[in-house]
């Protein structure tokens, strides 16, 4: 025993010398471990295309390919509205569809399956409960709204695609999509495009909600709430599922043109494992860029899918290209400016990501979440969860002014005749002009 304890002085006066020895700095140029972590941020020039004033916004990110002109916006807008629309967030359900414009009128869906329209005055038009007859409210939560073909489309956690009549409410016709239908449908032409939970693609007449085709997904144990919806050119449309895969087919018979799996996660700070595609895809010109949660943003090829670039950046919405760069916010809660010919980092600017409510356990804290950004009169637009409407300099990151939006932001803002429309986490939606 005595010859033990003996041997774990040594040991430990040993190891006591050896830290107190001095660090031996060897000579040369000190290298990042990671090609990443060697960015500075850049205010680099860029030119784009000046606002122009919309008169609708149909989807998220404003069409149905989710790549859209720059519409006005004032640089110093103010609240001209609030209007409650139904439920809010709650430990139990959540708020998942942006507000869609369209003929003077927004739309909107609360937490709990409401629909609801309203003048872009703020006075009231209607509201519809979509509840299934066999369900209860609190049953399901999510879903999106898209506007298209004279008719409003809307996706519930129920697994159901409806066709409202927007004048009135009224229904045309239902689907059953035999899964949560969390993600925004997409319409063009007399088609509406849909993902469902279960990575079941679907094409549905616009006209009686029959189904024309259907395509067959990866299946995944997990997925982002709300998930991403199609994006669709006249020859392509781009289904993100929950797994990670992408798949180009030809928009009228579904017949595939290409497959992608966006897979990776961020090195040594990823904030999730989930795999799921969370941002809908963007097709701009040749390209299409997609991003998942938990790390990666990709440039394809739009004709053959083949990957042009991957930046280890996940994505927390769709990406908005702008003047041969990128906007997005990335996993990490922070808005970035990618370089979209290569996905090289310009600028990255830190938004707010928690607040401790008390203690050290993560789930005592609140963590923020921005949507966005939207590029507005000539600024990017991030309206966030923690109570602020910010806009950015494209050009340097720089923050150039904030406003506050009461109840914290819970979808990403639609912009038409140069007024923003949010919905807040307390179930309104709200104008700035």
């Amino acid at each position: 025993m005595t010859a033990k304890i003996i041997c774990a002085g040594l040991l430990a006066v040993m190891t006591l010398t050896a830290c107190g020895e001095d660090d031996i700095i060897l000579p040369g140029v000190r290298e990042p471990i990671r090609p990443g972590n060697a960015e500075v941020n850049q205010a680099l020039p860029i030119s784009f295309a000046a606002p122009q004033l919309n008169s609708s916004w149909t989807h998220r990110n404003g069409d149905a390919d989710h790549m859209f002109p720059q519409p006005v916006f004032s640089t110093s807008p103010t609240l001209a509205f609030a209007v409650d629309i139904g439920a809010g967030d709650s430990k139990s359900a959540r708020i998942t569809a942006d507000p869609v414009v369209a003929g003077g009128i927004v739309y909107t869906l609360d937490a709990l399956s409401r629909v609801t329209a309203t003048t872009t005055g703020g006075a009231p038009v209607w509201s519809v409960e979509l509840t299934p007859p066999t369900d209860s409210r609190t049953d399901a939560s999510g879903g999106g709204l898209a506007f298209g073909g004279g008719r409003l489309f809307v996706t519930t956690g129920f697994g159901r695609l409806t066709a409202l009549d927007p004048a009135t409410g009224g229904t045309f016709w239902t689907q059953d999509l035999d899964a949560p239908g969390t993600s925004a449908p997409t319409v063009s032409g007399d088609l509406v495009y849909v993902v469902s939970r279960d990575s079941t693609g679907w094409a549905i007449d616009t006209a009686d909600g029959r189904i024309r085709y259907q395509l067959g997904g990866i299946p995944s144990v997990s997925s982002f709430s709300g998930g991403a919806g199609p994006a669709v050119t006249s020859d392509l449309a781009v289904f993100p599922f929950p797994s990670g895969e992408v798949v180009g087919v030809f928009p009228q018979g579904g017949i595939q043109r290409w497959s992608q799996i966006i897979s990776g996660d961020r090195v040594g700070e990823a904030v999730a494992a989930i795999s799921d595609i969370s941002g809908d895809p963007v097709i701009d010109g040749d390209r299409v860029y997609v991003g998942n949660f938990s790390g990666r943003t990709v440039a394809l090829d739009k004709a053959t899918g083949d990957r042009i670039w991957t930046a280890e950046e996940g994505a927390t919405g769709p990406v908005w290209p702008a003047g041969g760069s990128l906007f997005m916010v990335n996993d990490l809660n922070e808005l970035i400016r990618l370089d979209a010919a290569t996905g090289t980092p310009i600028w990255r600017v830190a938004l707010p990501d928690f607040v401790d409510n008390g203690g050290w356990l993560r789930s005592k804290r609140t963590v923020f979440a921005h949507y966005g950004p939207i590029m507005a009169g000539n600024r990017l637009v991030v309206a966030s969860s923690d109570g602020q409407l910010r806009s950015f300099d494209p050009r340097s990151g720089a923050l150039m002014s904030s406003i506050a939006i009461p109840g914290g932001a819970a979808s990403t803002p639609a912009i038409a005749n140069g007024v923003l429309y949010v919905v807040n986490k307390d179930g309104q939606l709200l104008a700035f002009r």
